[in-house]
């Protein structure tokens, strides 16, 4: 791909490529339209070298969200998990897990502490917990709203449920629902998650949207038997889904699941996903994911690097949070969330770019998806 086929693909031929995505004169909040690769073009973005491709995509996060790296709270609210994924250290059969569950009273402390320390997005997510079936994560959602107050913004992540029980939520005070896909491939998906089929989670996925809710999703990379297809097929599923947020985690196979001897994801494979959603969706809001920061000690710098625009410091309070183990080897379990908030402003400062307390609501964008192949010249 040539250097102007790169070019083409942020600037879309215009000379200006700020104006392109802003408008002469324009403020970064009322952007109206974004040129979003294609498919072909994403297609061909995916052959080049890493270092080309996270350049690209950091330069398309500046022209849209600036310099500004987003501070979400993580709340890790139970362990509890009804689901048996193969690849979840949290499933249901994984009996050694030490399993917990937040008081309301805990959930509004933990709230009301991120408050006072600046948060103002504030990310509840658990496991398919039978406890918060019925209303149960209606009342819990009624307690976030209560503690965080009327300007902070509230995220869920509890799996599946009704469209009727989405709108509840919205209705009790929920911004966000974030609910990751994991992979586009439906027999993979199938077999991960133990019989649930991909269908029946694009389904609840419109049901979030449908109850006008702002849609988070995402997907891990390099699950056992993965292929280079399934990782664009990926990006073109979160491009399609049109989410607000996403998310890429790198697959760390767990000692107590079924793929406890699976390789594991690299980080080059889940930076090379990033910066494809970035030039997939430039609005969507992407954390640069702790599980990178797992498997290498520059996994999150490198996400920014390439276009990830949020960080979510785990504000779980510590007596809980080295029980929440998705995978192994998770970092940060032993301290608080709150004394993470420096350390990750100096580490983004060494990229050039700044921590934000905003809200970082979805951008009021319609991006626009050019057709045809990008060729070389």
């Amino acid at each position: 791909m040539s250097k102007a086929a790169i070019s083409s693909i942020l600037m879309n031929g215009s000379a200006d490529p700020a104006q392109l995505i802003r408008g002469p004169g324009t403020p970064q909040a009322s952007i109206a339209s974004i040129s979003a690769a294609s498919e072909s073009e994403i297609r061909e973005l995916a052959r080049l070298p890493l270092e080309e491709l996270k350049a690209l995509a950091r330069a398309a996060a500046d022209r849209v969200h600036g310099n500004k790296v987003l501070l979400r709270g993580l709340i890790e609210v139970t362990n509890h998990c009804a689901m048996d994924c193969l690849y979840c250290g949290i499933r249901r059969s994984n009996t050694r897990a030490v399993r917990y569950r937040l008081s309301h009273e805990e959930l509004a402390a933990t709230i009301a502490a991120g408050r006072r320390a600046g948060f103002m997005t504030f990310v509840l997510q658990g496991g398919e917990d039978p406890a918060l079936a019925g209303d149960g994560l209606l009342r819990l959602a009624e307690t976030a709203r209560t503690a965080a107050g009327p300007e902070a913004a509230i995220t869920l992540s509890f799996g599946i449920r009704s469209r009727r029980q989405y709108e509840e939520l919205k209705a009790a005070g929920a911004d966000r629902y974030l609910m990751r896909f994991e992979t586009a491939d439906p027999e993979l998906h199938r077999y991960l998650r133990n019989g649930l089929s991909l269908e029946q989670r694009l389904k609840a996925l419109e049901d979030v949207r449908a109850a006008g809710l702002q849609l988070g999703s995402g997907f891990m990379t390099g699950l056992p038997g993965e292929t280079g297809e399934t990782l664009i097929n990926n990006v073109l599923l979160a491009q399609r889904l049109g989410m607000e947020m996403g998310g890429v985690g790198p697959f760390i196979p767990h000692p107590e699941t079924p793929l406890r001897d699976a390789a594991g994801g690299d980080l080059e494979r889940a930076v090379r996903a990033t910066a494809l959603l970035r030039l997939a969706l430039p609005a969507c809001h992407i954390p640069a994911t702790t599980a990178a920061g797992t498997i290498h000690p520059e996994g999150r710098e490198q996400m920014l690097e390439a276009g990830a625009n949020v960080l979510m410091p785990n504000i779980t309070p510590v007596v809980h949070k080295k029980h929440y183990l998705l995978y192994p080897g998770k970092i940060c379990i032993d301290e608080s969330g709150f004394q993470c908030v420096g350390c990750l402003s100096v580490r983004v400062m060494g990229r050039g770019l700044r921590l934000s307390w905003e809200r970082g609501d979805a951008l009021p964008v319609v991006t626009t998806v050019r057709a045809g192949a990008v060729k070389d010249e």
